[in-house]
């Protein structure tokens, strides 16, 4: 959700956190945007004055209407992820140029109830439905800009949160370029 008070660094870049929720079989929650335009993971900008956790919660409320006793912070990322939107979408208000985000991710174990997801906590919800996926497949679901980071954040939380690491690659993995570029990184690792 975008707050008139979103912080937007001297660079151009929006501070935002994304949410992964996952439940115990390693499915992820994606939540479909209103009038069919895709689904995506719960993300939102953090306020000039909040911290990265404070705005994770409260986007969680807003989004998806899950409260903090609902889910177990499991990993986040050690910096900031970023990614540049097309042109189309860069935003320019005023002073400030938008040109991309740049996001602070968490994993979240979700503990609730089904029962509990909401997305009426806001006049202009971000989610009208939503489904668990397998772990990889939001990859694929989300618009184009932001594949990339959606790789680097499943590969990095992953490896912070299992102790086998992230779930395998799925067979379409080398039919997705951002899929092809994380192979090749592991794979250099391994030579290393």
């Amino acid at each position: 959700m975008t707050h008139m008070t979103d912080f937007i660094d001297s660079h151009g870049f929006r501070a935002n956190v994304g949410i992964i929720l996952i439940r115990d079989d390693r499915q992820v929650f994606v939540g479909g945007r209103p009038g069919g335009r895709g689904w995506q993971f719960p993300q939102g900008g953090i306020g000039p004055d909040e911290a990265p956790e404070q705005a994770l919660f409260r986007e969680l409320k807003e989004e998806v209407g899950l409260e903090a006793s609902d889910v177990e912070v499991m990993a986040s990322t050690r910096g900031w992820l970023r990614y540049r939107l097309p042109k189309q979408y860069q935003r320019h208000d005023g002073k400030t140029l938008c040109i991309g985000q740049k996001q602070r991710w968490f994993l979240l174990r979700f503990n609730g109830s089904e029962d509990r997801f909401r997305f009426d906590t806001t006049n202009q919800p971000e989610f009208d439905r939503w489904r668990w996926v397998d772990y990889w497949s939001p990859v694929r679901d989300v618009i184009f800009f932001k594949r990339a980071v959606y790789v680097r954040a499943l590969e990095e939380l992953g490896r912070r949160a299992f102790s086998d690491g992230p779930p395998a690659l799925p067979d379409w993995w080398a039919d997705e370029k951002n899929m092809r570029a994380l192979q090749r990184r592991r794979e250099l690792n391994e030579l290393v």
